[in-house]
Formats: structure tokens, C-alpha cells, sequence
């Protein structure tokens, strides 16, 4: 899906050699990074847990293709 076509992005062309464009958010842009901005956040505050479970799953499935 294309941001501009869901109406996250602005872009404006201008007709020029070579061209120019700008790009701006929409107040809907805007919202949706204010929710990603929080993702991000709650991400780096649970890095060490996401990690520990990447670790702990990885060496799951690694005993899980040893052969018997």
C-alpha cells in the first residue's frame, strides 16, 4: 500500500529539470507516527526481554532438529 494512496503522505511535483518533489504528512501521517513512536519506545524498553526470547526459542528449535 502506498502511503499516498492511504493518505499518510503529501507529494507535491514540481515540473522541473531535473524534477523536484516534496514529500510532507497528512494530519492522518501524523497520527500514525505518533503510534509508531510509542511501538518504538516499548520496544527499546523490552529489548533484553525480546532478545532472552529469541535466544531461549532458537535454542529450542535447535534441539528440536537434533536427530534422535
Amino acid at each position: 500500500m502506498r502511503a499516498e494512496r492511504a493518505g499518510l503522505v503529501h507529494r507535491d511535483l514540481y515540473p522541473s529539470v531535473p524534477p523536484k518533489v516534496e514529500y510532507s504528512l497528512t494530519p492522518l501521517g501524523q497520527d500514525v507516527g505518533v503510534l509508531m513512536d510509542a511501538i518504538r519506545v516499548w520496544a527499546e524498553d523490552h529489548i533484553e526481554d525480546i532478545r532472552s526470547a529469541q535466544i531461549a526459542y532458537d535454542a529450542k528449535a535447535g534441539e528440536e532438529l537434533q536427530p534422535v
